[in-house]
């Protein structure tokens, strides 16, 4: 099995050939109570046309990686490391004013939140009139037929009419299809959507989920879901990764790493969802105990003092991200050996 952890300080300056490779990307915040480091070694790639999904409890650090990638955490108290290939280019090392031309530009985010991210005072169409004109010198006649030609695109009816109204008068559904067409007004080729669907019900999720997979298709871009909705990524995503305090535990293609998962995590979280294929008498199995402290990791598994695989060397030593299944799939556990048979025999 050959391990893909990076030891700090010894990451190669050469660019990668995937559009976006992310190399043992550290993100530390200096606190009162001690360092928190919220992504602790994080190495990943991604290819245009593609989906991956990142999920994990909250505080796993999916969001601090994504932030990181947009360079949100520049100019702020974090300690960043390691290095964010985005083609061809290093962004960990660049300008805050370098990375800002390129945020919305070649790679945009949609948020959680969009009645939040939207500004109450001025109506959709201003809104992705004005982000679409920061970048491109056009008037502003031509910024509103591209925006009303986006907004026709995620499938908001009566475009026209409709780009003239207030963030308030669009259902929650609609407001996230905005954010998408405001998102894609500027032809990224990267884009991050933090829990796009948490707000909303469960058949708006399916068409919003449903579009942006037909998006990426089609316009060729490169998406990246942050989810704890472990269904969303089996259904949409290509590749999924399973985050626990700052790291990577698992990773691989999602069929795999959801029909033969190899990190007790994520076993665990699989046996906490419900699940139509199995009998309805059966109990939901939640993860036992609570998140670590990541002030106080020490150098053995973050998972051990809730997982019953443990074994001495979990203490000893924090196992590195190897080979573990079939291709392309990875787990950062002593024990995945162990984990396959018992979820092999429990399919």
């Amino acid at each position: 099995m050959t391990a893909i952890d990076v030891e700090a300080g010894s990451v190669p300056l050469e660019p990668p050939t995937a559009f976006l490779a992310v190399r043992d990307l550290r993100v530390h915040f200096p606190t009162e109570d001690g360092l928190v480091k919220s992504v602790d070694g994080v190495t990943f790639s991604l290819e245009k046309g593609s989906t991956l999904g990142i999920v994990g409890e909250s505080g796993c650090g999916k969001s601090v990686t994504s932030q990181a990638i947009l360079g949100l955490h520049k100019g702020t108290r974090a300690q960043i490391s390691g290095q964010i290939w985005l083609d061809g280019e290093e962004l960990v090392s660049a300008s805050g004013e370098y990375v800002r031309k390129l945020r919305g530009n070649k790679m945009s985010m949609i948020f959680q939140d969009p009645l939040s991210a939207l500004h109450p005072f001025y109506s959709i169409g201003d809104q992705i009139v004005e982000a679409y004109r920061i970048y491109h010198k056009v008037s502003k006649k031509d910024a509103w037929t591209r925006t009303v030609d986006m907004l026709d695109r995620v499938g908001i009816p009566n475009p026209a009419a409709r780009a003239k109204d207030y963030p308030h008068q669009f259902s929650g559904g609609m407001r996230q299809r905005a954010m998408i067409a405001m998102a894609l007004s500027l032809s990224p080729k990267l884009i991050i959507a933090d829990e796009p669907t948490t707000a909303l019900d469960v058949t708006i999720q399916a068409q919003i989920l449903e579009l942006m997979k037909d998006l990426t298709r089609r316009l060729n871009v490169a998406l990246i879901i942050i989810t704890h909705n472990l269904g969303v990524v089996a259904r949409y995503a290509n590749r999924v990764n399973v985050m626990y305090a700052g790291r990577l535990v698992e990773s691989g293609p999602a069929a795999d790493v959801y029909h033969n998962p190899r990190h007790p995590y994520t076993m665990a979280l699989l046996r906490s969802v419900p699940r139509l294929d199995r009998p309805r008498q059966e109990r939901l199995d939640p993860v036992e105990g609570q998140p670590p402290d990541l002030t106080r990791l020490d150098g053995g598994c973050a998972f051990r003092p809730r997982c019953r695989f443990a074994v001495d060397a979990c203490a000893a030593a924090r196992p590195p991200l190897e080979h573990a299944g079939g291709p392309g799939h990875l787990a950062a556990c002593f024990q995945s050996h162990v984990v396959g048979r018992e979820t092999g025999a429990a399919a």
